[in-house]
């Protein structure tokens, strides 16, 4: 993950075409993340994804955009493609976003309603606002911005992605049978965040990611630990130990084949600042070693997101 900045300070002119297209932004940005888009028909019907698909592809058709198509992909789901004409001989840039989110889940928890964006202190709140329809409005902006000052200079496409938050590859199996769908010279992915507020940062390099659901089965049913216990295997137990094979004493990765030595040469992340981000207990230590950078821009992790087994 490279980071780079740049002052808006450096272009005023278009940072107030910018700052003049923000309530225009915000409307829009409403209006998206009022569709409830979890791509996953048990939890919200599928027709609110299709709504905001058909919203993304109105958008890229008001902004001139060809060939703005809803991709059926093999997971179920719907992309939008879109492509808009530049110079001639120019290069072609791809934007990626993605308009479905995660469940709200404990709704409860929430201090204000998930599809219903909320100005609270001059920041955006709802389900989806940043990751990712925030991400899409964001392209559009731009658009326009460069559109005011002298037109769009490269062909562009856009592609918006309808199950990434589902981890379903539906894009991904799309992509490889229509290679030429998605051809660029450069992509530009706006799915990732600022390091931290006031610092505009570009990240040039991502990590890869594999999901893996491991199932563990010993018995056919519960026994009683007392009269079996010691020589019946147990699968928790089992899993147990699996899961903390992936791992050596000091918490760093320790799968065959991935090396966990590299460093970062980029922008540091500070310990303190790491340990306040993501919201560390008092006396509890980092896993891993080297420097934080190090840890989550330049090494293997492995996470286990959770674990269900019988009680």
């Amino acid at each position: 993950m490279e980071h780079a900045s740049t002052s808006p300070t450096a272009h005023p002119a278009l940072a107030r075409t910018v700052a003049s297209l923000q309530p225009r932004a915000k409307a829009e940005l409403a209006e998206l993340v009022a569709f409830k888009s979890v791509a996953d028909p048990d939890q919200f019907p599928r027709s609110e994804c299709e709504a905001a698909a058909n919203w993304v592809a109105e958008a890229l058709r008001a902004e001139g955009f060809q060939d703005v198509a809803l991709l059926d992909t093999p997971d179920g789901t719907q992309s939008v493609y879109g492509f808009l004409p530049g110079p001639e001989g120019a290069p072609t840039v791809l934007l990626y976003a993605h308009y479905d989110v995660q469940p709200p889940l404990d709704e409860s928890a929430w201090l204000s309603p998930p599809f219903e964006l909320t100005d609270r202190d001059g920041r955006w709140y709802g389900r989806g606002a940043a990751d990712c329809k925030g991400g899409l409005i964001m392209h559009l902006t731009a658009l326009r911005a460069l559109k005011e000052h002298g037109g769009v200079p490269v062909n562009v496409k856009v592609i918006a992605e309808g199950s990434e938050e589902q981890g379903t590859g539906g894009l991904e199996q799309y992509a490889r049978a229509h290679p030429e769908l998605l051809t660029a010279d450069t992509i530009v992915i706006g799915d990732a965040g600022n390091f931290r507020v006031g610092l505009p940062t570009v990240t040039a390099t991502l990590r890869g990611m594999t999901l893996v659901r491991v199932q563990v089965d010993t018995l056919e049913g519960n026994l009683h630990s007392g009269q079996f216990g010691g020589a019946a295997p147990d699968a928790l137990a089992a899993l147990i130990r699996v899961l903390d094979s992936l791992r050596a004493e000091d918490g760093s990765t320790t799968v065959e084949g991935l090396a966990a030595d590299a460093s970062w040469e980029g922008l540091q992340y500070p310990e303190d600042q790491f340990r306040k981000d993501a919201r560390v207990l008092d006396g509890v230590e980092l896993i891993g070693t080297g420097s934080v950078a190090d840890r989550i821009w330049a090494r293997p992790a492995v996470t286990v997101l959770g674990i269900d087994c019988p009680p």
